[in-house]
């Protein structure tokens, strides 16, 4: 899975154990089938998963700061 940017999380509503508030998480891409209106993260669990998209906010980290995050991400 391809890391395509970064989302700090906003609203964890009924998901306190997959997200956590104010958390910047790895965003992939959606798949085909995913619906509109959603964004695709890698949560707590490790995987990759879909959200509501409001419940983010993109961030931009820096090229240094990403390549570093990227290289801990799990492929």
């Amino acid at each position: 899975m391809k890391v395509k940017g970064f989302a700090i999380c906003l609203n964890n509503e009924d998901y306190s154990v997959s997200l956590e508030l104010h958390k910047i998480y790895p965003v992939v891409a959606l798949y085909d089938n995913d619906p509109e209106g959603y964004i695709r993260v890698i949560d707590e669990s490790g995987e990759d998963y879909i959200f509501p998209a409001d419940w983010f906010e993109s961030v931009s980290l820096g090229t240094k700061l990403e390549a570093k995050i990227m290289d801990s991400v799990p492929a």
